[in-house]
């Protein structure tokens, strides 16, 4: 007598299956977004906290519609656990309005895509010339690979300006000017041809040497601006790409500084839609009576403008780069402002204006800065038009957006 196995087979093979099929879970919210300043606000950064959602899932994927609009968005990782820790997306908000989003969570993941508004990239340089992407790349405090990092560190751009991060103990944050709005990184990779510059591209604008250039987070020891220097280990990498925002960090472990062995990571995080760049300094443990500093480079010959509660603007022409024969001067106007909670003093060295950065007992603190090139089509071209407008920017900064949930 033969025993028909099949059918059990079949449906042993059905259970399994069912076991390991993964069961869709899905949660729908509703925030309510507010600008509550007299000025409208455009592409205004809106960040959701993934953890305070309690949806019971791990969230996959997400659409945010603003009415019957969909709006791109993106989760991020931000400490590398593989599990998203914030929903961010931009929104355009009139006057003393209001607007309600709807989110939908999912623990699918999409395979849809929208139209990047940002960009970034961080490249290794081999032998035969070669440039390898990476994400991340770690090195002991004593070693030196500034020249084998393409464009010297983490590049990032959204439609207006570009930035780049040394790899080195300067960490110094250097600007790239473009003519016209539109994205030339990944083309130009910050050094654009002879074809290239000739076709509109902008370039490297700003000769930054030994200075914090715009907005880089240095020391301070009573006189000057000092590097992040000596460190165990150095580590920059790019843990966000787009569509909307981008994000790059540097992180040095047992900094010692002013008698202590410090673990930082900073994060200049770019937005689509801006020229500036929020930056995040996090601490392992809580400061001290540490003092840090920060600010723009002085340009030889420039005209300053500060209000002496955080904000500190710079005008100048200089050439971008040591040869003066190929290049021409370039004209930028530069900002950097922290908030007045954070600032300790204004001070000035020979390279940098700037103000000093404490937080007794704070594991972090953020500020923000920014620039425009005479190159711009759509930009600024008096110092005057230039002060006027990081005053106002200031102003836009000291009142974010409300976001609130509904349900």
């Amino acid at each position: 007598m033969k025993k028909n196995f099949l059918p059990l087979l079949i449906l042993l093979c059905g259970c399994s299956v069912a076991v390991f099929a993964q069961k869709s879970e899905q949660k729908t919210i509703t925030v309510e977004v507010s600008n509550h300043w007299n000025q409208s606000k455009t592409d205004e950064p809106v960040v959701i906290q993934l953890n305070k959602l309690s949806t019971g899932f791990r969230i996959k994927s997400v659409t945010v519609m603003d009415g019957t609009t969909e709006i791109p968005s993106q989760l991020d990782d931000l400490n590398n656990d593989r599990q998203p820790d914030e929903l961010a997306f931009v929104l355009n908000l009139p006057a003393k309005s209001k607007k309600r989003v709807t989110i939908h969570l999912s623990n699918a993941k999409s395979t849809k895509t929208y139209e990047p508004r940002v960009y970034a990239e961080m490249l290794v340089s081999d032998k035969r010339g070669k440039h390898v992407p990476v994400h991340s790349v770690t090195i002991p405090g004593t070693s030196n690979i500034y020249n084998q990092m393409h464009h010297h560190g983490p590049a990032m751009e959204s439609e207006l300006v570009a930035y780049r991060l040394y790899f080195d103990q300067k960490q110094t944050v250097d600007i790239y000017g473009k003519f016209n709005k539109g994205f030339e990184i990944k083309e130009s990779q910050f050094y654009p041809t002879d074809e290239q510059l000739a076709r509109g591209f902008g370039d490297d604008v700003l000769l930054v040497k030994g200075s914090c250039g715009v907005g880089a987070l240095k020391g301070w020891d009573g006189t000057k601006a000092t590097h992040i220097e000596p460190v165990s280990t150095l580590t920059e990498r790019i843990i966000a790409y787009g569509p909307v925002r981008t994000i790059s960090e540097i992180e040095v472990t047992d900094w010692a500084y002013q008698g202590k062995d410090l673990n930082m990571t900073t994060r200049y995080t770019l937005y689509a839609g801006h020229r500036d760049l929020r930056i995040d300094a996090f601490f392992e443990e809580p400061l001290g009576d540490e003092v840090f500093s920060t600010g723009v480079i002085d340009i030889p010959g420039s005209v300053s403008s500060s209000d002496h509660n955080g904000l500190i603007g710079c005008w100048g022409t200089n050439w971008p780069v040591n040869d003066t024969i190929k290049y021409a001067k370039e004209t930028v106007g530069l900002a950097t402002f922290i908030p007045q909670k954070y600032v300790k003093k204004e001070v000035k060295d020979k390279l940098n204006y700037l103000y000093t950065v404490g937080v007794k007992g704070a594991k972090s603190f953020h500020y923000y800065t920014t620039f425009t090139s005479m190159k711009e089509t759509f930009g600024y071209k008096t110092p005057e038009a230039w002060f006027a407008f990081i005053r106002q920017w200031k102003e836009d900064l000291e009142h974010p957006a409300e976001v609130r949930m509904i349900k």
